[in-house]
């Protein structure tokens, strides 16, 4: 993948920002089925104040954008959402500190630094039935089409499919940590609701990737 220009970073964000309000009600019906419930509300509550203050982020370099949006994600999501996408935020923040362009294997970095800090924050692993079993594959997957110099184009649609697939094999693991890990085996059968808010987000990056310079140009 060849270096990926700072409107690629803003049009990640807030594909993630938009996903997540107008998907509110999706959401909180895919944590309802083992869970509280609240998974959809949370996020929706606290990525609208990323839409709100979008044009007052500090855009000096992707890392102190990605900063900024981290500060508001871990002041307003509440629950166990906040701290875990507080985290990851931030420590893909460090990783881009100081850079205007960033390069696959930058995001391939990123993407490693996010998840590490949800395991240490979260107590997670692979395996433990959480949004961890699809962001893992998919950083696998994008570090192998960096290595095979796919586009980033061709990159974000690998993404999305391996995203979905193992979405979906979640359905086969038994919940370990959260609230659904109350459910036991009961919890098997049914996709974990992080993992599907993944999946559907990168779905929709996808979908809207060709077209993001018109959409988030003021």
């Amino acid at each position: 993948m060849t270096a990926q220009s700072f409107v690629d970073t803003e049009f990640i964000v807030r594909t993630i920002a938009e996903t997540a309000v107008e998907k509110e009600q999706e959401f909180c019906d895919l944590d309802a089925v083992v869970g509280d419930g609240d998974m959809g509300y949370s996020l929706a509550r606290g990525f609208e104040m990323v839409l709100s203050s979008w044009d007052t982020f500090d855009r000096s370099d992707a890392g102190a954008f990605l900063r900024s949006v981290a500060m508001v994600i871990s002041a307003r999501i509440g629950g166990t959402s906040g701290p875990i996408w507080g985290t990851a935020f931030l420590r893909a923040a460090a990783v881009a500190k100081g850079r205007q362009e960033l390069t696959g294997a930058d995001a391939v970095a990123m993407l490693r630094a996010a998840i590490e800090g949800i395991m240490v924050r979260g107590g997670a692993a692979v395996g433990d039935k959480t949004l961890l079993d699809v962001l893992v594959p998919v950083a696998d997957a994008l570090q192998q089409a960096n290595t095979d110099g796919r586009d980033a184009s061709s990159a974000v649609e690998i993404a999305a499919k391996t995203a979905r697939a193992a979405a979906e094999a979640t359905s086969a693991l038994t919940a370990r940590r959260g609230r659904a890990s109350y459910s036991g085996e009961r919890s098997i059968g049914s996709p974990d609701a992080g993992a599907m808010v993944i999946a559907i987000i990168l779905e929709r990056a996808n979908a809207q990737w060709l077209d993001r310079r018109p959409r988030i140009t003021p």
